[in-house]
């Protein structure tokens, strides 16, 4: 059995470690195909060098986020390769692009993370979501709401309930970050004393939304680390905000030295899917900006708060951040990787 994975951004690389291991260990023949959606080595290739993934048979070199983009190169890789599946991976630009490709050549489409809606359907992921869950042959859900949604909407592909392969490769990695990252050290930073913010999505760097996040950080008291993706660099430059002393911005990290910065912060603030989940999964409390999240259990469990943009609940949720005392366990036991090698060689999950 032959799979092509198709990949382009950071959470789909992280995603991708778990999975090759266990394609690997079940005999399945894996192409990686890198669709050059991130292309800056920061947010790359390290993450190949540090989670020791085998190289892409395939890299695009597109260096564009646009799905018509891909197309070319997908659909030359699909011609030469004859997969059994195409394997894509959450809600970005590289999962529509890769499912539309399959989809255009007949080949049939596995989709990891399916069934997952926030119900903001203003945000390009969640269309995403929808679009490739109703091509899909296969869907591969964290959890079983996402198989109840799936079911509701009536798609006509495969449900299987498998977890999350986030959950699998935060419990394979994040002892080996703290073990092997020096950031802390190099930033002289202590664990519990300080907040890491990500903002990266297309809404929040644009005016006025980013001002908005910008004053709420500026008003914190602890230091803020802000590992910065290219494009909120340039949107801090180009919309003229300027950060207080206390709010650092870094250059992106790679996956061992994030994964250490934010499983020891006090507080994470994010506006990315993938960690706020990591965050429960570190017993980090998350102040999520944005006003829905694909992953309410986080919300309704309480280590979890939405804050949109609005700067006075920026300020009041950080201060009031705190764990719950009882942390169910969430989307999955570190096993999601193995059932999603099962569910495509058409064996029984367990």
């Amino acid at each position: 059995m032959r799979v092509l994975t198709v990949v382009g951004n950071r959470p789909q690389f992280v995603k991708a470690a778990p999975l090759s291991l266990a394609l690997r260990a079940a005999g399945i023949d894996e192409a990686v195909i890198h669709t050059g959606q991130h292309y800056d080595p920061g947010l790359s290739q390290v993450f190949f060098e540090e989670l020791d993934l085998p190289e892409p048979r395939y890299r695009l070199e597109t260096r564009a986020a646009e799905p018509e983009a891909m197309r070319p190169g997908l659909l030359r890789a699909l011609a030469r390769e004859r997969p059994d599946w195409v394997l894509v991976l959450g809600d970005t630009n590289s999962t529509l692009a890769g499912a539309r490709a399959a989809a255009e050549v007949g080949a049939p489409v596995a989709h990891v993370e399916a069934g997952l809606r926030s119900g903001d359907l203003a945000m390009p992921e969640e269309r995403t979501r929808i679009e490739v869950d109703r091509m899909a042959a296969l869907l591969l859900c964290p959890e079983e709401g996402s198989a109840r949604m799936l079911a509701a909407e009536g798609v006509t592909g495969r449900i299987e309930v498998v977890g999350d392969v986030m959950a699998d490769a935060s419990l394979r990695f994040a002892p080996l970050a703290r073990a092997r990252s020096t950031i802390l050290a190099d930033l002289s930073l202590e664990p519990g004393r300080y907040l890491v913010a990500t903002v990266h999505r297309e809404a929040n760097v644009a005016p006025p939304r980013l001002g908005r996040i910008v004053e709420g950080l500026n008003r914190l008291l602890e230091p803020v680390l802000l590992p910065a993706h290219p494009r909120t660099r340039a949107a801090l430059t180009a919309q003229g905000l300027q950060l207080a002393p206390q709010v650092r911005l870094l250059d992106p990290l790679g996956y061992l030295d994030l994964s250490a910065l934010a499983s020891q912060a006090r507080v994470v603030l994010t506006d990315s899917g993938g960690l706020q989940k990591e965050a429960y999964w570190y017993g980090v409390p998350c102040v999520t900006l944005r006003p829905s999240t694909e992953w309410p259990d986080t919300v309704r469990v309480g280590a979890n708060e939405l804050v949109d943009d609005d700067p006075d609940r920026i300020v009041a949720a950080v201060a009031g951040a705190r764990m719950p005392q009882e942390r169910p366990q969430l989307y999955g036991d570190g096993h999601a990787a193995e059932r999603v090698a099962a569910a495509l060689a058409g064996r029984a999950i367990v």
